[in-house]
Order: C-alpha cells, then structure tokens, then sequence
C-alpha cells in the first residue's frame, strides 16, 4: 500500500466534486473457478484500490459526504479461518493503514444503506462487472441486477474518471517498474523466438517472469505468428521461419498498475526484406506518435498521424496509391489498421474502461467516430499532462477483410488489391510503448525495450 495519507487525499478530492449522499465502494470476492473452495487468484476492485488501498476480500468502503466519515466494513476471521489461512489482520487494523478510523461487520453496511435509503439520500456507485458483486449490490439497494446499469452515478463516474486519470509520481512510479519488468518478459520472448519452438513455450515463459518478478499478467498474453488476428490468445503454433510473432504482455504488481508493451519480431532473427519493409512502416508510425504526445492535442489528431503516415508507408511499397493523406482521411488505411492507436494504462490495463469508454474518452469536444477502423479509438479527447498512455499502431493483413473490401472494389483507388493479396500469408505487426503525458511533451517510460531493425536482430542472436 501507499502510505495512508495518499488514500485520505484521494477519499477527500472526491468529497469535492459530489455534494451530497453515501458513496459505495464494494471490494471484489473470491471466485470459484471449478468449485467453492477452490479459487482463482484475488483481484481487488481498482476503484476500491484506488481509494481504499486494501488487497482482501469481502470488504466494502464507503465515504458518507453528508457526515464527513468514511467507513470501511468486513468481518474479522475465526479460528476456523486462521487454521487454512493463518493469523490474518484485523479489520480495524487494515482500515488504519488506509487512514480510515470506522469500522463495523459487513452486517453494519446492510444497516447504513437501509438508513440512507431512508432518509432518501442519494446512494453513489460505479458500473459493477462482477455476477457476485452484481447481486451483492442489488441485494444491498433493493434495486433488481438487470436495471443496476441504469441506475449507477454518473457525478461519482465521471469523478471517478477525472482523479484516476491523472496519476501522481508514486503512481508512475509503480507502472514504470512494471515496464521494466516487461522488459525482461519481452527480450526473454524474443531470444526463444526460434523455429520449431512452441508458441505456449515462450508464452508460459513470460508468465512465469511475471509472476516470479511482481505479480500477475496484466491481461492474458497475446502471442502469435497468426499477427493479423488482434487479440490471439491461441498459443499452439510451431514457430516457423519466415513468420512475425506478436508478443503483447505486460503485468501488474501487488498495488495492480500495470504495463502493456508489444513487440513484433522475426521468427529466427533476421528481418527478410518484405518483414523489414512492412516493420519499418509500422515503427515510423509509433515514433511519429510518440513525438507528438502533448497536453492540449487531441488523442485523435495523433491516431490520424499515425494513419496518415502508415498510408504514406504502404503507398512507398506499392501496397497502397495516390495520396496518403486523403486515403487516410477517407479510412482506406482501415484496411490494414483496423484499431485505435492506444488507450488509458494504470490500475486496468484498459484504464477505467469499465466506466463507460465514451465517458473516459470522449467528451463534448470530441465525440465518437462511427466510422470502421475509427470507431474503435478508445480515445479521442484532448490529452492532460499526468495522463498515461499506450501507442500501439499496427499493420495487418487480414485476408477475410481483404476478401470482403475486394470484392466490394471498396477504396480501389488507394489500394492495390493485386499486390495485397501477396500479403495474405503474411500476418501482422505491432509496436506499443507506454508514454506518460508531461507539462511539455512526453516520456516513455521504462527501460527501453528493443524496437528498430537492428535492436532486435541484435538481441536475437544465436547464442
């Protein structure tokens, strides 16, 4: 945990942007994932974490605006507990170390709700996402789980959204190790990558540095020679010569800020000529991007650069034509890029995904696009300083998209369907970096992953 002062600080900004009522923070619980007693590993709630800090289950937080106290509820274990899990804190002991004095059994959050609810005071909660955090919540307010979607807070979400967003030192601080621990997951998953080796190999390879170095994956590991296909969780592929393999992993550790970092690499080390052709597209986009991370721009304007400059790349090898920029303003470049160019990163590795995207990405300035390709930016409004995000631009060749675009003649006039179609075969490359927002730019952060041509065959080498 931080010290806790940083959760009294976090608990009283959100005092100051709600008026009245109880706000309602439920921690996660333990989930059975083939029969009760047998869990999967805890995950804590990340807006109980964030204002909270406690990583145990079956607890719940609440700040009362009206009264000014803020509570946190648990029950402390017995004997029975102590004898499987050992000597465990108490729950005054744990409400200390989140600067929280008020403590009572979770059968004292039953009574404080149905007083508030009394009295008629506003109850504040987030989205829950969780079946068993869903019927707790619907048990505790009365309401039925279908129409708890409805009926959560929107002043506490966008509250919520405006305090995560922006993230202290100690915060960046925290995500940066966990770049650093990508680090070693990702040169490690590089060196193995070599024909005839197992995709699952080099996956449970990263994992296990993962788990050894700090913590869980932050998301499951994307890892694939079959690039085109976005979020490839499938890791039964024999390396082959000739083929790219995607690696997207990053991890979390115990306070959960996370690391998300993809690299793209040639199956035995060498770039061949088409490998390099396409990579060096994908890479000039991401360093195009990153260079123009600053406050004030929106996040949109640098998703259309690195469009605009993936269009100008595919145009120099003859896989696309006429002018670059008005290919990427029409969404030509689409076919190959489908994605946004990155997203929010901290406590979710999707941060604050689960408010709503467009709540956390777009605002009255920037609304969604509902166009393909850019309908699927996460993020479109103006960045902050103190704000952290992913750059993640791609090149992909997706041969149902480009049997559908094909034989709807779709944009023929930038795309050179004759010369795609020799690309089917060739899968897809990914490069993404984790940039904080600083008062006049940028800084990725973490120790530098290998990412230029040179960087990676050397790496790659044969022992």
């Amino acid at each position: 945990m931080f010290p806790s002062k940083v959760y009294i600080e976090r608990r009283k900004k959100l005092r100051s942007e709600l008026s009245e009522g109880v706000v309602l923070f439920l921690g996660n619980q333990e989930v059975p994932f083939n029969y009760p007693a047998n869990t999967y590993s805890f995950r804590q709630d990340s807006d109980f974490s964030y204002f909270f800090g406690l990583d145990h289950p079956d607890l719940a937080g609440v700040i009362d605006l009206n009264e000014g106290k803020d509570y946190i509820f648990g029950n402390d274990v017995d004997i029975e507990d102590i004898i499987w899990m050992g000597v465990q804190p108490l729950i005054k002991d744990q409400a200390a170390k989140a600067g929280v004095e008020q403590t009572a059994p979770l059968t004292g959050l039953n009574d404080l709700i149905k007083n508030a609810i009394g009295e008629g005071r506003k109850i504040h909660f987030a989205p829950p996402y969780r079946g068993e955090t869903i019927l707790w919540l619907s048990d505790l307010l009365g309401i039925p789980h279908l129409e708890l979607k409805e009926k959560t807070s929107e002043p506490l979400i966008k509250a919520i959204i405006k305090l995560r967003m922006k993230k202290d030192v100690l915060e960046v601080a925290e995500i940066e190790k966990m770049v650093d621990v990508a680090w070693q997951m990702h040169t490690t998953g590089m060196k193995m990558a070599k024909p005839g080796v197992v995709e699952r190999e080099i996956a449970g390879a990263i994992e296990g540095i993962a788990l050894s170095q700090c913590g869980p994956v932050s998301f499951p590991v994307i890892l694939s020679i079959n690039g085109q296909t976005l979020h490839n969780h499938h890791h039964g592929n024999t390396l082959v010569e000739g083929r790219m393999l995607v690696i997207d992993a990053g991890c979390e550790n115990d306070l959960h800020y996370s690391s998300d970092i993809t690299r793209t690499v040639p199956v035995g080390g060498k770039f061949n000529a088409r490998q390099k052709g396409i990579y060096e597209v994908v890479l000039n986009a991401n360093l195009t991007a990153i260079k123009a991370v600053k406050p004030g721009v929106p996040f949109r304007e640098i998703h259309m650069l690195a469009a605009t400059e993936i269009a100008k790349g595919l145009t120099n090898l003859g896989i696309m034509k006429g002018d670059p920029t008005e290919a990427a303003l029409k969404g030509a470049h689409t076919l190959f890029f489908p994605h946004g160019l990155g997203h929010p990163l901290g406590l979710d590795v999707h941060d604050l995904e689960g408010m709503g995207e467009n709540l956390v990405g777009y605002d009255e300035e920037v609304i969604r696009s509902t166009e393909f390709g850019l309908a699927f930016l996460r993020f479109g409004r103006k960045l902050q300083e103190d704000f952290v995000m992913t750059i993640e631009p791609g090149v992909y060749f997706i041969p149902e998209l480009i049997d559908v675009w094909k034989a709807e003649n779709k944009l023929a006039e930038f795309i050179n369907y004759d010369i795609v179609e020799t690309y089917k075969d060739f899968g897809g490359i990914r490069i993404e970096d984790d940039v904080l927002v600083t008062a006049d730019g940028y800084r990725v952060l973490g120790k530098p992953i290998p990412k230029t041509v040179a960087e990676i065959e050397e790496i790659m080498k044969y022992d």
